[in-house]
């Protein structure tokens, strides 16, 4: 592995696989910054971030409307950061966990998930969590990776119909990716339908939703769980830091 300039400060450095999407990444180092107990500068987390914003879409691949295989490239950006430092990965970015194990296998460092800590955060709200309701881009949604992660402890994980998922699709991408202003009666609305069906937690799965929540406050409320948050405190205390208390 390729040393640091630092390498003799203590504090690990996280690596941030970033850019997917963009605003997103930044809305996640804001959260890092927002969320670290600090007084001074030298309090705060270390990190590179490297945001690839040209990244082939991930739900196109998934999707099969697309051949551009984001995997390699996720990949071979894992591997970019590790070479220059990084003691661990995060990426904030939901459907591109669908692409986890080929960044495994770049790379030796530890890589932590924003779906698992996710889920963890879901199963520690609720008590005997029967069912989450996901909303998330219909590639997050096709792969499984958080119906799956949430079956691993017997909880079911509840999408929209199609209907409503063109909705969330319509918010993501025509609306947050877009500079937009987001339809909130909207989004209430499709995550109504998710509780009505049963849902006891909504998880925002998706990090251009999490720009949704910390726009219109939407983590006042109990009921809604956003993986972005999620993962910016599982990487601050994975870096050694306290998160504050807000």
């Amino acid at each position: 592995m390729t040393s640091r300039p630092d390498q003799d400060h203590a504090q690990p450095l996280v690596g941030v696989l970033g850019g997917v999407g963009p605003l997103a990444t930044a809305y996640f180092l804001q959260l890092l910054v927002e969320l670290t107990e600090a007084e001074r500068d030298q309090d705060h987390v270390d990190a590179v971030v490297l945001n690839h914003a040209t990244i082939p879409d991930r739900t196109a691949f998934i999707l099969g409307r697309s051949d551009a295989d984001p995997g390699p490239v996720l990949a071979r950006d894992a591997q970019r950061l590790e070479r220059f430092g990084a003691d661990f990965l995060v990426m904030p970015c939901n459907t591109a966990h669908y692409f986890t194990q080929q960044v495994l296998d770049a790379i030796s460092v530890p890589f932590v998930s924003i779906i698992d800590t996710t889920v963890d955060a879901a199963r520690a709200r609720v008590a005997d969590l029967g069912a989450v309701g996901l909303l998330a881009t219909a590639g997050t949604a096709a792969s499984g990776v958080y119906q799956d992660a949430f079956a691993r402890h017997g909880i079911g994980a509840l999408v929209p119909d199609d209907a409503d998922q063109a909705l969330v699709s319509q918010i993501i991408y025509e609306q947050v990716k877009a500079g937009r202003p987001v339809d909130i009666e909207t989004f209430r609305a499709v995550a109504g339908r998710l509780v009505d069906r049963g849902a006891q937690v909504i998880v925002l799965g998706c990090t251009e939703l999490s720009v949704v929540a910390v726009d219109h406050d939407l983590l006042a409320d109990p009921l809604y769980l956003d993986s972005t948050d999620q993962l910016a405190r599982a990487t601050i205390r994975r870096a050694g830091h306290r998160v504050r208390e807000v």
